[in-house]
C-alpha cells in the first residue's frame, strides 16, 4: 500500500472455533473510498430512510402523504428522479407496454362553464361551432378504427357542465359504452359531472373508467375556473369510485401555476383513497380566443419532472402523456417512457386539437422496442375495479378457448 494514503485499522472478528489463513500476523489494513475520496473510515449513513428512498423501495402504493413529502420527492434533482421512477416503473409495470388510447368528441362546443384554456366554452370566441351530439353508429365506426390500429382504451368526452335534464343523451351514450364493451376495449367518458345515480348507469352499460380531471392544485383552480368548484370536481370523481368504475384524473402543466402547484396536484390525486386507475398529464396548447391563449408552451423539464413525481408517488397508477404530446420530440417522448410514462392518446385527433397519430407512435413503439398494452391489464392488479376485473376475466377466457 502505498505510504500516502489514509489507512484505517479494522479488526478481524473470528466466531468461535473458525480458521483463518491469513499471510502474517500483522494488522489488516483496509483503505475505503467515498465517491472517489480515501478517507479514514467508514461512510457514515443515516439510520432513517428519506422520504425518497422509501419511495424507491416500496412495495405497495400509500395514501397518506404529506404535501412536504411530495415536495421532497418532487424537488429531488431531475437526473435522479427519473432514474429512480425508472426503477419503480419496472417494478410495478412491463416497462415495454404502453397504452394506446383514442378520444373522440361526440359532442362539440356551447359550453357554460368558463375553463380559461378550453376552446369549447361559449364565454370564449375561438371561432369553434356548437354541434348536437354525434350518432351512436358513427362513434362505434371510430371506436372500430382505433382498434384496428392497435387502441384498447375508447375515450369519449361531451362539451357541457353536467349530465342533469340529459336522459335522452345518456340513453345514447349508454348505446355507445355497450359497443365499446363488445369490441373488447376499454371505454371511459368524460361528461362533466355527474351523480351517483348516473355513474351506476353508466357502469351497468358496462363502462370501465370515468374521467374528471382535477386541472391543478386546490389553491390555483380559482385562477382558471370559476363556474366549477374544486370540491365539485373531488364530487364526481368520489361518485365515479363509489360506483366501482375506474377513475381517471390529472392534470394540465402550463396555465400559469408554479411548482408549489404541481406539489398540490399530485398532493389532491395521491391522497385519494383509491389511487386513480389512470393519471393524464396534459401540457396546455394554447387556443386563440381563450384566456390563456398567448401563453408560452410549458418546458420540457416540467413535464418530464411531474411524471417521475408521479410514479413514485402512485407505483400502480397508469400514466398517460395527453394533450400537447405533438410538440415533444421523439426522444422527449421515450424519457417520458423511461420515468414512467405508460399510455398515450393516439389517433386523428383530441379534443379539439392535433394528436399524435398511429402511424407515428407505430413506429416509434418499433424503434424502440415498444409494444401496445393489452385492454383490461390493470383488471389483473389487486384492487382493480369491477369493471376492469370483468374484463379481464373475460379476456383470460376468450385465450383460454383459442379465440
Amino acid at each position: 500500500m502505498p505510504p500516502t494514503m489514509p489507512r484505517v485499522r479494522i479488526p478481524l472478528r473470528l466466531s468461535h472455533g473458525s480458521r483463518a489463513v491469513i499471510p502474517s500476523a500483522k494488522p489488516q489494513w483496509v483503505a475505503q473510498r467515498a465517491y472517489g475520496t480515501v478517507v479514514d473510515g467508514p461512510v457514515a449513513q443515516s439510520s432513517q430512510a428519506s422520504t425518497f428512498e422509501k419511495a424507491l423501495t416500496a412495495t405497495a402504493p400509500r395514501h397518506n402523504w404529506t404535501k412536504q413529502e411530495i415536495k421532497e420527492i418532487y424537488d429531488t434533482p431531475l437526473m435522479k428522479l427519473a432514474h429512480a421512477a425508472g426503477a419503480v416503473h419496472q417494478k410495478f409495470h412491463d416497462p415495454a407496454e404502453i397504452q394506446m388510447c383514442t378520444l373522440i368528441n361526440i359532442k362539440t362546443g356551447g359550453c357554460s362553464e368558463d375553463c380559461s384554456y378550453c376552446a369549447q366554452s361559449s364565454r370564449h370566441n375561438t371561432g369553434l361551432e356548437a354541434s348536437k351530439m354525434i350518432q351512436v353508429g358513427t362513434v362505434l365506426a371510430a371506436a372500430r378504427v382505433a382498434k384496428e390500429n392497435g387502441s384498447t382504451r375508447f375515450c369519449m368526452g361531451a362539451a357541457w357542465r353536467d349530465m342533469r335534464g340529459r336522459k335522452t343523451n345518456l340513453r345514447n351514450i349508454k348505446e355507445m359504452v355497450k359497443g365499446v364493451k363488445d369490441l373488447g376495449m376499454e371505454s371511459c367518458v368524460t361528461l362533466g359531472m355527474i351523480d351517483l345515480a348516473q355513474a351506476k348507469e353508466l357502469k351497468e352499460a358496462g363502462l370501465t373508467a370515468y374521467n374528471h380531471n382535477v386541472d391543478t392544485s386546490r389553491e390555483f383552480y380559482p385562477s382558471v375556473i370559476s363556474t366549477r368548484t374544486y370540491d365539485e370536481r373531488l364530487q364526481t370523481i368520489a361518485n365515479a369510485n363509489e360506483a366501482g368504475l375506474s377513475v381517471c384524473t390529472g392534470g394540465i402543466l402550463g396555465l400559469g401555476e408554479e411548482a408549489k402547484d404541481h406539489v398540490g396536484l399530485l398532493f389532491t390525486v395521491a391522497t385519494m383513497p383509491t389511487h386513480p386507475e389512470s393519471f393524464p398529464v396534459n401540457t396546455l396548447v394554447p387556443i386563440k380566443g381563450t384566456p390563456l391563449g398567448d401563453r408560452e408552451q410549458s418546458p420540457f423539464d416540467v413535464t418530464l419532472r411531474t411524471i417521475a413525481a408521479a410514479r413514485l408517488i402512485m407505483p400502480k397508477t397508469i400514466i398517460r402523456l395527453a394533450a400537447g404530446r405533438t410538440i415533444l420530440s421523439e426522444e422527449q417522448q421515450v424519457l417520458c417512457f423511461m420515468a414512467g410514462a405508460n399510455a398515450v392518446f393516439t389517433g386523428e385527433k383530441m379534443l379539439t386539437t392535433a394528436c399524435n397519430g398511429w402511424e407515428e407512435d407505430n413506429k416509434i413503439f418499433a424503434k424502440w422496442g415498444l409494444r401496445p398494452m393489452q385492454s383490461f391489464q390493470a383488471g389483473k392488479e389487486e384492487g382493480a375495479s369491477a369493471p376492469m376485473r370483468e374484463g379481464a376475466e373475460k379476456k383470460k377466457s376468450q385465450v383460454e378457448l383459442g379465440r
